[in-house]
């Protein structure tokens, strides 16, 4: 007796997100970047479909970052002195799909570089890479505000990701990103009940829903990953049921995650046999990467390489009708 594999039928899909404009769109990126538009669970190919395939952005800093251990570093050599040379061995050696730039230096308590230094290394990069910017402030909300929007007007009409959005400091960002026609990052606590929220807000000052990506507060392999797996499964379910709100691709930044965590920072003489950094750390990072792929995962913002290029192979694989 043949058996009928039950199959979901759901009534929504995730919006798809597109990034970057072309010469002919008055940009500078090569091609655009699309991400979303799902209509099932991630690689449930059976029950509907993924038009995108998930994307990888590897992260540049506009200062060299003194905290990264040197088995991150090492593969960007001297570039990692300069965020043009950085980027453009993202994208031309190590085949980056985005640039996701973290205006790190522009923080009160390092550099405190201007915001129109902040703009004019962004415009910089744009012009250099060829492919769409995912665009971050230091994280200290006051600058950000400045900083982020005079890197939105200076890049006006390179639809570039702009974030991250917050609660508390969603408006400055919002105003700018659609006033420029940029795209924008919402932040998303890990918590079901409130987690659509901050898209509301945005939602409410007439910006398109379908220019939003959410960032939902994510951990590393062993820090609590499980729990994040099942809250962003929980959304994208109520996405696919119908939730207008929670029907936004994921990004989610893989790589700041898992290099601040001992396992994927301390060296095997700190933490003996525990093996090589230089593979390990790569390793916890492509691991935490693939787990969060399996939980819908569109865009995956990661640092090393080699951890870049298994997670592409995995992409690869999992796409295969």
């Amino acid at each position: 007796m043949a058996v009928e594999i039950v199959k979901e039928k759901w009534t929504n899909k995730i919006n798809e997100l597109i990034l970057g404009a072309t010469k002919e769109q008055g940009g500078s990126s090569a091609k655009v970047v699309k991400v979303g538009g799902e209509s099932c669970l991630p690689f449930m190919f059976q029950e509907g479909d993924m038009p995108n395939r998930p994307v990888i952005a590897m992260e540049v800093w506009d200062i060299e970052p003194s905290q990264w251990p040197d088995a991150l570093k090492a593969p960007f050599g001297n570039s990692i002195k300069d965020p043009c040379e950085w980027a453009k061995k993202c994208v031309g050696d190590f085949g980056a799909d985005l640039i996701c730039l973290a205006l790190e230096s522009t923080n009160p308590e390092l550099k405190n570089s201007s915001p129109q230094q902040a703009a004019e290394t962004a415009t910089k990069l744009l012009k250099g890479v060829g492919v769409p910017l995912i665009i971050l402030g230091s994280g200290d909300k006051q600058k950000d505000n400045d900083v982020l929007a005079k890197c939105s007007q200076a890049t006006k009409g390179e639809n570039c990701l702009f974030g991250v959005a917050t609660q508390d400091n969603y408006k400055t960002l919002t105003v700018s990103c659609m006033a420029d026609g940029h795209s924008i990052i919402a932040n998303r606590p890990i918590d079901i009940n409130i987690a659509k929220q901050v898209n509301i807000l945005i939602t409410d000052m007439g910006f398109n829903p379908n220019k939003i990506a959410i960032h939902p507060t994510t951990g590393a392999l062993g820090y609590g990953m499980e729990y994040v797996y099942s809250i962003m499964e929980r959304g994208r379910l109520a996405a696919l049921m119908g939730d207008r709100m929670l029907s936004m691709p994921f990004i989610l930044f893989v790589g700041s995650e898992v290099w601040r965590v001992k396992e994927a920072s301390v060296t095997d003489k700190e933490l003996p046999g525990w093996g090589d950094l230089a593979k390990r750390g790569p390793l916890w990072e492509a691991t935490t990467a693939s787990c969060m792929l399996q939980s819908g995962a569109d865009i995956l913002v990661m640092r090393h390489p080699d951890a870049v290029k298994g997670v592409r192979g995995i992409i690869t694989d999992l796409m295969k009708r």
